[in-house]
């Protein structure tokens, strides 16, 4: 990009630009890119628009819109994204917090209302730690676990944990599912692989290309996670405390298919939870007395 030319001028050639290329949110897009690469607010951004954009503006802009053109989403040039109002810095290793998963913490603290309770609370499969992070900021009495199998992913929790504050009630744990764990636990919360293993190849090249695979495939039929998750909470109990329950996010096709199994894992109050669109989202689960421990 040329370094003279103003800020707002530059916006608008790449807003022009990434609408040309088909690209889904151009405008949003062209702006988040503008403010990361200027180091610029979004109310600077207007109000110096007539500023020009100076050489490392010029270049550092227009190498965030070549990444951009070539595919790469913005959230992972950016480094980082925020999720219920928090940031959260990203890895190659962590799937970027999506809108959608905030039904999740949603669902969660409805299970369990009282800000002022404290709860012991782990996240399965925890990637960046937003969900975890965002529960314990609304719930400030309480302690929470995150586990994932990716020492990258752990690295980039805990240093999320920090920069928002909860970082010494959260401790961040290397295991599989409910392995290493022993409970009791009030909250048990988890989004967790559930994209069946032959529709991987047809995703969105954005996701296909540049979120982990580790964190996309639930295998054969996109249940296996779910399958590890209630077999373990069956055989163990004492996983959850008495009154404990399970907040699960699920693809839009498997709400039948993950209440089923949790109806024949022991769970009887089971509810369904909508996305703001619509679609069936999480499923929350309260084990019967039989398996309270």
């Amino acid at each position: 990009m040329n370094p003279t030319l103003p800020r707002a001028e530059a916006l608008r050639r790449l807003t022009q630009a990434f609408a040309e290329a088909g690209l889904a949110n151009p405008r949003g897009d062209a702006r988040f890119l503008a403010e990361y690469a200027l180091g610029l607010s979004s109310s600077e951004l207007i109000l110096q628009g007539q500023h020009p954009l100076g050489e490392s503006g010029a270049q550092a802009l227009g190498e965030a819109a070549a990444r951009r053109l070539a595919g790469e989403p913005v959230a992972r040039i950016l480094g980082e994204w925020e999720f219920w109002g928090l940031p959260f810095r990203l890895s190659p290793e962590t799937l970027v917090p999506r809108p959608d998963t905030e039904t999740l913490v949603e669902a969660a603290l409805r299970l369990f209302p009282d800000p002022a309770r404290p709860l012991r609370i782990v996240d399965l499969g925890t990637g960046s730690g937003c969900i975890l992070v965002a529960l314990l900021h609304e719930r400030p009495k309480s302690f929470g676990i995150g586990l994932d199998r990716s020492q990258d992913a752990l690295a980039t929790a805990r240093d999320n944990a920090q920069a928002n504050g909860i970082g010494t009630r959260a401790v961040f744990l290397r295991g599989s599912w409910l392995d290493a764990l022993a409970g009791p636990f009030d909250l048990i919360v988890s989004n967790p692989p559930y994209i069946a293993a032959s529709v991987i190849p047809t995703l969105d090249a954005e996701v296909r290309g540049h979120d982990p695979l580790a964190a996309l495939d639930g295998g054969p039929d996109g249940l296996d996670a779910y399958r590890a998750i209630f077999s373990q909470i069956a055989r163990r109990p004492g996983l959850l405390a008495p009154g404990g329950a399970l907040a699960l996010e699920i693809g839009y096709d498997q709400a039948e298919a993950v209440m089923a199994l949790g109806a024949e894992s022991g769970f009887s109050d089971i509810t369904l939870n909508r996305d703001l669109a619509g679609h069936p989202r999480v499923v929350t689960l309260r084990p019967s007395l039989s398996i309270r421990g």
